[in-house]
């Protein structure tokens, strides 16, 4: 089966189609698919509730709110910076110490997961201090964890540098889906689901899919990534989905159709208007095929 295509409509012109690959993985096997499932993307920030694990377990003392926020792209607002402050008191840091880049590291939308890995470091007695380089034993070992859990060798992983300055790791759709599938298989891996479950609001925001997705409240863990990228799980089924130009807004959209054939319910997550900067609807998305 192909793709999903998602067009964009205004008035009664179609101004923009999108295509969108998808995967459904239960117990080791595809279960649904739409286009490529072994297409080959980066795990961009999809991967960081894997990425938080190891601090997870050495530290059982974190708070869901820290575990949450670690697990996020946030959106800077008052309650997603508190946690990260006080990740990086528990490591002893400041955000001096931040090595996400900008102008104010601690607003960074990654500034949650770069402490929760100061914190790592911490923990293991490794110096601070380029600490996002792939030559550092902090990212060794969160690479070999990532690895592990996608069950793929980890000189088989291409990885590049993402948006903060710390590794992504290249693999294909399926194999996104079937970590998440296994996901809360462990103690951490229960740990950080629950927290953010409990905690959407810190994951993401309101304009993001995977925060309205786990409102739902019918047991979804899900994670946004950079070039329209959607990865989550439900009762042991990994979902990844990817559009293939990158944007974020076909994603919705192909997640409700992708469910509906998977059998699942989507709730108000089926509203997609195109709405202009006065609030009005002026078009909608929707899907074709």
């Amino acid at each position: 089966m192909g793709p999903i295509v998602v067009e964009v409509v205004r008035g009664d012109v179609v101004e923009a189609r999108h295509r969108v690959h998808a995967v459904g993985v239960l117990e080791g096997e595809i279960v649904e698919s739409a286009g490529d499932p072994r297409l080959v993307a980066f795990f961009r920030s999809s991967a960081k509730p894997i990425q938080v694990l190891p601090v997870v377990r050495a530290r059982p003392d974190l708070t869901d709110e820290e575990i949450a926020i670690a697990s996020a792209s946030h959106l800077h607002r008052p309650d997603q910076l508190e946690p990260v402050r006080t990740l990086l008191t528990k490591a002893g840091a400041t955000e001096a110490d931040l090595e996400c880049g900008g102008a104010a590291p601690l607003e960074h939308t990654c500034s949650g997961k770069h402490a929760a890995m100061l914190l790592l470091c911490r923990e293991r007695g490794w110096p601070m201090a380029g600490y996002r380089l792939e030559s550092h034993p902090c990212q060794q070992e969160i690479l070999e964890l990532v690895a592990a859990a996608a069950d793929v060798d980890s000189d088989a992983v291409s990885t590049a540098t993402d948006g903060c300055g710390v590794p992504t790791y290249g693999m294909t759709l399926e194999r996104m889906a079937s970590t998440f599938a296994r996901f809360d298989a462990t103690d951490a891996g229960r740990r950080v689901a629950d927290a953010m479950r409990r905690n959407p609001q810190l994951v993401s925001g309101d304009v993001r899919v995977d925060t309205d997705l786990m409102r739902l409240g019918d047991g979804w863990v899900a994670k946004y990534g950079a070039e329209g990228l959607l990865c989550g799980v439900r009762d042991g089924l990994g979902v990844a989905l990817k559009v293939d130009d990158g944007a974020p807004r076909a994603l919705r959209p192909a997640l409700v159709a992708f469910l509906a054939r998977l059998g699942l319910e989507s709730g108000a997550l089926s509203d997609a208007p195109v709405e202009n900067s006065r609030g009005e609807v002026v078009g909608e998305l929707r899907v074709t095929s």
